[in-house]
């Protein structure tokens, strides 16, 4: 049985970026003071500066960054990530990474296996897509910082 591919939410990265260039995540561009924003606001402009009267557009953003800061997550994370209580805990890697054009700093993990010892503040990363779940009819995909060169 074939499974579906679902983002774990809807709008903020597709995997068909464009120009063929792969997986980007997605915000909003404010058309009359510029500001970028991510997670995507498709309400109103957040920037307390903003003149106002703008449009709110799609923006794919920058594919890579450098690592703003990062930790690992030694607890079982809460809903809505899936966690069986009876599996064995592994950690995971957190990373903040400041993306190249926008200078925003966006959250996600690390790609599996890359952990606090493969991470150095200042290092370049870019984003992937990945696997969050998978169940019998879903596979619940979402992002990954993955340090540039390196292996998935």
């Amino acid at each position: 049985m074939a499974r579906t591919r679902t983002p774990v939410v809807s709008g903020w990265f597709t995997e068909d970026g464009p120009d063929g260039r792969g997986f980007r995540l997605l915000g909003t561009r404010c058309s009359a003071c510029t500001a970028v924003f991510f997670p995507r606001e498709d309400a109103y402009c957040r920037n307390p500066r903003c003149p106002g009267g703008g449009e709110l557009a799609e923006v794919p953003l920058s594919p890579r960054g450098r690592v703003w800061s990062y930790t690992d997550g030694r607890y079982r994370p809460p809903a809505p990530y899936v966690s069986d209580p009876a599996a064995p805990w592994a950690p995971y890697t957190l990373v903040a990474v400041e993306l190249e054009a926008e200078g925003m700093v966006v959250l996600g993990q690390a790609v599996p296996g890359v952990g606090v010892a493969d991470l150095a503040v200042g290092m370049e990363v870019e984003v992937v897509g990945g696997v969050l779940n998978e169940d019998a009819g879903t596979v619940w995909t979402t992002w990954h910082f993955r340090p540039v060169g390196g292996a998935e």
